[in-house]
């Protein structure tokens, strides 16, 4: 009798680290997929749209995103825009657009999401422009025209961010009267992360659809597929973590947020099921400053100014006004 339940036990043990080691391998090659760019293939649709034989595939062998490119050239947005090329940190090369507007304007420098690259902003680029606001549309390392074929989901991100406001400060503060940042998820994320890592102190800025935390985002990622999350999500942010040198566990926005001392503009999708309404309020709490929040009824993780663009622009245009009061006033906004 012992010996048939120590053999039982053994089995079960066996069960569970093969179960434990296996798990760790998906995780390991979800994470891959989701932070190295491929060179081909078709891009992987969003987990809430995929049947479910597709769902079971993408949770064996992972997703596949193709490194965002275009084939535009500045000139097809608008006859002031032209081409800048900026050198960011480890000698990586950062594409933008540059849309002047001529002296005494603002300007808003553009950060897009995960898996997009700077056209995806022309819409909200094509607003600023109507009210007479020069954009500088950036491409984070591993999109469009800049180098690499990667992804960090908003760590090194932040770097490039820094890159681009110090490039904006030293060659371009001559001609405009203030800098404002505007980021759509990732790239909101990448702010906030530029403030608090570099300090990076722009006049205002702009957040889209930011998450609370790293580990609850990829959380919202499984909840889509409609699988559990514990432990596969812990898994996940460790191994993406460990492959790209950085503590997952810690890339938190709402930790990020407490270095924000500037007008800070957060916009979120009522309906966002990946960066939920809830962790975005979460992240706005965080923010010291002066602040605003504000809502779009029947959105998810999607871009505000296509469904709501009078109210996007009406948002946007009164906190680049605040922006240009602060040098008009001489008035400066500390942290209490």
């Amino acid at each position: 009798m012992k010996r048939k339940t120590k053999h039982w036990l053994l089995s079960l043990l066996i069960l569970l680290v093969a179960g434990f080691t296996l798990l760790n391998v998906l995780a390991y090659n979800h994470a891959s997929a989701m932070m190295n760019f491929t060179s081909n293939g078709t891009r992987t649709a969003k987990p809430e749209e995929l049947p479910f034989w597709t769902k079971t595939r993408v949770l064996l062998i992972g997703v596949n995103v193709p490194r965002p490119i275009q084939d535009r050239v500045p000139s097809d947005f608008a006859p002031v825009c032209r081409t800048l090329s900026i050198n960011g940190p480890e000698n990586i090369t950062l594409a933008t657009w540059y849309c002047d507007q001529g002296k005494g304007t603002p300007l808003v420098i553009l950060f897009h999401g995960y898996s997009a690259e700077k056209t995806s902003l022309l819409r909200e680029a094509k607003i600023l422009l109507d009210l007479g606001i020069s954009v500088l549309l950036v491409d984070f390392r591993g999109s469009g025209g800049s180098s690499e074929s990667y992804t960090t989901v908003g760590i090194r991100e932040g770097d490039d961010v820094a890159a681009v406001v110090r490039y904006a400060n030293d060659s371009l503060s001559h001609t405009h009267t203030s800098t404002i940042l505007f980021g759509q998820s990732m790239g909101a994320v990448a702010i906030l992360r530029a403030v608090h890592a570099h300090s990076v102190a722009p006049d205002a800025i702009i957040l889209e659809a930011v998450f609370d935390t790293m580990l609850n985002t990829v959380r919202n990622r499984f909840a889509a597929l409609g699988v559990p999350s514990f432990p596969s999500a812990e898994l996940l942010v460790f191994w993406g973590g460990w492959q790209a040198d950085f503590g997952g566990f810690s890339h938190n926005p709402v930790d990020y947020a407490t270095s924000v001392d500037c007008f800070a503009l957060f916009m979120h999708g009522v309906d966002d099921p990946r960066a939920t309404i809830a962790e975005g309020r979460r992240v706005f709490a965080a923010v010291p400053g002066p602040k605003a929040f504000k809502e779009f009824q029947a959105v998810g993780h999607e871009a505000y100014a296509s469904k709501y663009p009078h109210e996007w622009q009406t948002a946007v245009a009164e906190i680049i006004k605040k922006a240009e009061n602060k040098h008009v006033q001489g008035a400066v906004y500390r942290r209490p």
